[in-house]
């Protein structure tokens, strides 16, 4: 009687109903006591449950595989890192995970896992040989969807369902000439870079240009079917890991270079580019870093984009615009930067560079940051070779020096910036700055902009802000306001004159100009409160989230 209720409110194995029932017929063959213990442990939930677990596990075949839950764990891991490192300050257990995310073991493991899961490992083997015709070429047919890909007429190549083709010089064939990354044809896997087109749709294209096919894909609806001759060279496309920070605005409608104006990427000066393919001398491939879904469009390559650059330039020259300015002769061509994330470490904070033009206010900022929690911010203070004006005391505005002291000491390595301003040496000692790093406080510092390359070293990561004047007008009407005194008068007695505002504005467009692909950030410096409380929030955006930084910096 037990037995049955207990089946009606649990499902039972069938093995273990049946051992029950031939329990119940056996209990006038055995001790009572012993059938009693085998009836209990038969009817007990936890036997029954660990019989369902067996069960199932051995059903399991042996040409049933394990499938991977996910190919992106290294992706999922940086974008745990960005959630850990604001907390890293206040918790240890965040700090712990944060350090062990980081750690090579983990990383190679979750890089290998990655590379498994996309099946992205060699060596490949094989194809399987079969018999062939010798006397004919062997062909493929591949069927595509028709999408809003890119499509457009040129003379030299033609976007097809995320592709271009082109027409062989030496042998007037049509082949294949790029894959845009994440396109139709690049998805498929079926397409290569130098197959050659024989027909689409059943249309033969032999004797026919880039534009005719073009034509036929314009007019075709729904799938699109293409027999191809296979290239030698089969390797699939592997998308780089390479991310640069982009130093100019580029609008593909406004280029007449671009090979299709469609597949072109627009971006502005500051984005972060994921490029995925450097295949091109000419035509990068790259999404940008906030699309990381999107189809890859065409770029031009950091080759390309400096000779225009220079083009640019020796036209001014020939116009004779820039004989009053040497500038062009000494600054860096910036077109992209390769960069990497660089997380915030607890304890260890990045200096802090503030970079203007004299007189915009970037040492007012600087001292009123550091009076709002003068434990966390402090400044190295600077060593000049002019004299102490009179409100000065050495020590603390400046360490006065000799300029034959200073000279030397710069000669021996001793300072990580230094320039020259109105006859005057000024300049910050390495070793000033490294004890505030090493003490646990943020190092804040406004030097001369000529010392700005020198600063950015892999030793000391500086997050460099810009401190910009404001229009002209505007940039007179707040230094009226707050009664502000010039710094080019050695006694700070009288107020700014227009030459000294327009001389500012001239700094700063210089300034810009040669340093600009320095700057991690800036702020418009008109109103000084609101520059001072977005100055805090900056820093503070520099102290718990991880930024872009050159990847030198990173490894």
């Amino acid at each position: 009687m037990t037995a049955t209720i207990m089946a009606n409110d649990m499902p039972f194995d069938p093995v273990l109903s049946k051992l029950i029932s031939s329990l119940n017929d056996a209990e006038t063959l055995s001790g009572e006591s012993d059938l009693l213990f085998l009836r209990t442990l038969l009817q007990s939930k936890e036997l029954n449950a660990l019989v369902t677990v067996h069960g199932k596990v051995a059903k399991i075949g042996k040409d049933d595989r394990l499938a991977p839950v996910l190919s992106d764990s290294m992706q999922v891991a940086l974008e745990v890192l960005e959630l850990l490192a604001p907390r890293c300050l206040i918790s240890p257990l965040c700090r712990e995970i944060f350090h062990l995310l980081q750690t090579p073991h983990l990383q190679s493991l979750l890089c290998a896992h990655d590379a498994i899961a996309q099946k992205d490992f060699y060596p490949h083997l094989p194809e399987i040989p079969v018999e062939v015709d010798e006397t004919e070429p062997t062909v493929k047919i591949v069927q595509l969807v028709k999408s809003n890909e890119p499509l457009e007429h040129t003379t030299s190549a033609e976007p097809i369902v995320g592709a271009t083709i082109k027409t062989e010089e030496e042998t007037g064939k049509i082949v294949i000439a790029r894959i845009m990354h994440g396109g139709a044809a690049d998805r498929s896997g079926l397409i290569h870079v130098g197959d050659e087109v024989i027909e689409v749709n059943g249309i033969n294209v032999e004797g026919k240009t880039p534009g005719d096919v073009l034509q036929i894909l314009q007019n075709s609806e729904g799938t699109i079917t293409f027999k191809l001759v296979p290239s030698d060279s089969r390797i699939g496309q592997r998308e780089s890991k390479v991310r640069v920070k982009a130093y100019f605005d580029y609008n593909p409608e406004n280029d007449p270079y671009i090979p299709c104006k469609e597949a072109g990427l627009g971006f502005q000066k500051g984005d972060v580019l994921h490029i995925v393919s450097q295949d091109d001398a000419y035509w990068w491939q790259a999404r940008k870093e906030t699309e990381k879904t999107a189809r890859a469009g065409l770029i031009p390559s950091r080759a390309l984009q400096e000779r225009r650059i220079i083009h640019e330039r020796n036209q001014i020259q020939t116009n004779g615009e820039s004989k009053q300015n040497d500038d062009f002769d000494r600054e860096l061509i910036a077109t992209y930067d390769e960069v990497a994330k660089l997380y915030p470490r607890p304890g260890s904070y990045r200096p802090i560079v503030l970079i203007g033009p004299p007189g915009v206010g970037r040492n007012e900022l600087k001292r009123r940051l550091i009076a709002r929690d003068p434990e966390k911010y402090r400044s190295p203070v600077p060593y000049t070779t002019r004299p102490a004006r009179p409100y000065e005391v050495p020590g603390r505005e400046y360490l006065f020096v000799t300029r034959e002291k200073m000279e030397a000491d710069i000669d021996a390595g001793k300072f990580i910036e230094h320039g020259e301003f109105r006859g005057h040496l000024y300049g910050t000692s390495a070793d000033s700055v490294k004890s505030i790093i090493h003490a646990g406080c943020v190092c804040v510092i406004s030097p001369h902009y000529t010392g700005l390359k020198a600063l950015r070293t892999p030793q000391l990561k500086p997050f460099v802000i810009h401190i910009k004047t404001p229009p002209l007008e505007e940039l007179k009407e707040t230094r009226t306001q707050s009664k502000a005194r010039s710094t080019f008068d050695e006694t700070c007695s009288r107020s700014f004159t227009d030459e000294e505002f327009e001389d500012m504005l001239k700094h700063d467009k210089r300034i810009e100009f040669l340093y600009g692909h320095y700057f991690d950030d800036e702020i418009v410096n008109g109103d000084l409160a609101t520059s001072l409380e977005k100055l805090i929030k900056i820093v503070n955006r520099a102290e718990t989230e991880p930024n872009w930084a050159p990847v030198a910096w990173v490894q």
